[in-house]
């Protein structure tokens, strides 16, 4: 069930015309213990063509590596939303409420030596100034591994 207390406190959350153009995010993962495991800086560009957004995140993290996801997003309703990546199984999933986007996917991550198929469930917040903070539980066979947090900005505004 989707809470939407907050979800009316702000303006609505476009996905489309957030991402479109250049936005920056500086994120960490926190284990179910609350330790800080991994830091990042993802560089977005966002392009949108024939009703599909493609984002392309260049991810930064401490101690020297790199990384690219590619997404596709369409829309799939007024509030619906559908994406899709090399590293996700099937489509990633969002429903739109308010100023808040749910988004879940199972995706393919590298930890420890070994690829790992783990669930992520986001909820993203927009605020005021363009800034768009996310929430996303990861979890494996319904056990929580931890948080990611990530902060968003826009750089073109």
């Amino acid at each position: 069930m989707i809470n939407s207390t907050y979800a009316n406190e702000a303006e609505e959350f476009d996905l489309f015309s957030y991402f479109q153009g250049e936005t920056r995010a500086w994120g960490l993962f926190e284990d179910r213990f609350g330790v800080v495991r991994r830091q990042f800086v993802v560089q977005i560009v966002g392009e949108i063509k024939a009703g599909e957004l493609t984002l392309t995140e260049d991810f930064a993290y401490a101690g020297g590596i790199t990384e690219q996801r590619i997404w596709r997003i369409r829309r799939t309703g007024d509030c619906d939303f559908r994406g899709l990546s090399e590293d996700i199984f099937d489509q990633a999933v969002g429903h739109r409420d308010g100023n808040t986007l749910y988004w879940r996917y199972t995706m393919k991550i590298h930890i420890g030596g070994q690829w790992w198929r783990v669930k992520f469930d986001d909820r993203m917040y927009m605020l005021p100034e363009q800034t768009l903070v996310n929430r996303a539980r990861v979890s494996k066979l319904g056990i929580t591994l931890g948080t990611v947090s990530l902060f968003f900005k826009k750089t073109n505004s």
